[in-house]
C-alpha cells in the first residue's frame, strides 16, 4: 500500500511538469505575435498619418476654393456676388498668368527671327498674343468695376439711377466680349492643335523654339479646357472614395467648429423692406437700401419668404438670410449654407 501510493506524488509531478512545459509558446510564435502587433501597430500610425493629412487637406484655402467654385458652377442659385472668380486672389492669379504667357511670347518671338517654320506658327502666336492683351485688359475692367464705389446708399436720384444703368450696361457689355474672347480661345485652339499635330504639316527641325512654344500653349489651354472635369473628378469621385476609406467626411472638414460671437455680430444686418414700387423708396435708418430686390426675397435656411422688417443678415459671399437662421447655423459651421464660403478667422 505504501510503495503502491509513494510513486503516485512523482508521477504527479512529472505530469504537472510536462504541463507546464508544454504551456509555454514556442520562440517562432513569439516571433510570429511580435510581428503581428508591430504590422498593427504600423497600419494604425499609417492610418491616423493619412487622416491628419486628409484633414489638412480639407482645411486648406485651395481646398475650400475648389469647393466655393464647383457649387457656384453647378448650383440653382449662383449669382455675380458670390463668384469665386471675382475675388482679388483669383483676379490676381489671372493677371500674373496672362503677364507671364505676353512675356515668354514675345520673347520667343524675338529669340526666332531666323527660323521658318512650314504652317503659319507666327501667325497663330501672334494672335494668341493679342487675345492674351485683350483678355489683360478685360480682367482691368472687371475689377474696376466690382471695386467701383457704389455712393453712400441713402438715396437714389436721377443721377445715381443713370449711373447704375450705365454700370449695367458696362457690365453687359463686358460679358459679350469676354464670350467673345472665349469663342475666339476656342477656334485658335482647334487651328494650333490640327496645325501642329498634323504630319504634313511638321516644323519642330526648322522651327524648334516656336515649335516648343505652341506645344506649350496648347498645353495650358488643354488644361484650362479641363478644369470643369478634373474639379468634378476630385469631388464626386475622389473625394467621396476617400471619406469612404477612411471614415472621415472631407466635404464638411474646414467646417467642423463654429463661429464666435464676435464674428457673427461683425456681420452686417439690418431690416428688410419690401419694394413696392419702382419709382418712390422711402428708407428707414436701421434699412440697407442696396439690399432691398426681390433676388433674395428666400432664406434658403428655413425656405421662408423675407417679410417686411424682419432682420437679415449678410454673408461676406453676399448671400442673404434670416438673422436667427444663420446665426444659429453659424454657431454650428462657420461657412455660407449656401457657396460654403468660410468666415474669415
Amino acid at each position: 500500500m505504501n510503495t503502491r501510493y509513494s510513486f503516485q506524488p512523482d508521477s504527479l509531478c512529472d505530469s504537472s511538469a510536462v504541463v507546464s512545459y508544454s504551456s509555454d509558446p514556442p520562440e517562432g510564435e513569439d516571433r510570429t505575435a511580435a510581428a503581428g502587433s508591430r504590422d498593427r501597430s504600423l497600419r494604425a500610425a499609417l492610418s491616423s498619418l493619412l487622416i491628419r493629412l486628409v484633414i489638412r487637406m480639407s482645411r486648406a484655402r485651395w481646398f475650400t476654393f475648389l469647393r466655393r467654385v464647383f457649387h457656384y458652377q453647378n448650383g440653382s442659385r449662383s449669382d455675380l456676388g458670390s463668384n469665386p472668380f471675382n475675388s482679388n486672389t483669383w483676379m490676381m492669379l489671372e493677371f500674373l498668368a496672362l503677364v507671364i504667357q505676353i512675356i515668354i511670347t514675345t520673347f520667343t518671338l524675338t529669340i526666332s527671327k531666323n527660323e521658318k517654320p512650314v504652317w503659319p506658327m507666327r501667325i497663330w502666336i501672334v494672335g494668341y498674343d493679342i487675345g492674351c492683351a485683350l483678355s489683360l485688359l478685360l480682367l482691368y475692367g472687371r475689377y474696376r468695376h466690382l471695386h467701383i464705389p457704389q455712393g453712400d446708399g441713402f438715396g437714389l436720384s436721377d443721377v445715381e439711377q443713370q449711373r447704375t444703368n450705365e454700370e449695367s450696361r458696362c457690365s453687359h457689355l463686358m460679358n459679350k466680349c469676354r464670350t467673345s474672347l472665349e469663342l475666339f480661345f476656342a477656334i485658335w485652339f482647334v487651328m494650333g492643335n490640327v496645325w501642329v499635330f498634323d504630319s504634313r504639316f511638321g516644323s519642330f527641325h526648322r522651327a524648334p523654339n516656336l515649335h516648343v512654344l505652341c506645344i506649350s500653349l496648347l498645353a495650358w489651354n488643354a488644361l484650362c479646357y479641363s478644369f470643369p472635369f478634373l474639379l468634378f473628378l476630385l469631388l464626386c469621385c475622389c473625394v467621396p472614395l476617400i471619406s469612404s476609406l477612411l471614415g472621415y467626411n472631407m466635404n464638411m472638414g474646414s467646417t467642423d467648429r463654429g463661429a464666435s460671437d464676435d464674428q457673427i455680430s461683425s456681420l452686417p444686418s439690418w431690416r428688410y423692406k419690401a419694394i413696392t414700387t419702382n419709382s418712390e423708396l422711402e428708407h428707414d435708418s436701421d434699412c440697407n437700401p442696396s439690399r432691398e430686390t426681390e433676388d433674395d426675397a428666400e432664406c434658403c435656411i428655413c425656405l421662408a419668404k423675407y417679410k417686411d422688417r424682419e432682420e437679415v443678415r449678410q454673408l461676406p459671399c453676399s448671400h442673404m438670410f434670416h438673422l436667427k437662421c444663420v446665426d444659429q447655423w453659424l454657431k454650428i459651421i462657420s461657412c455660407c449654407p449656401l457657396c460654403k464660403q468660410e468666415l474669415e478667422r
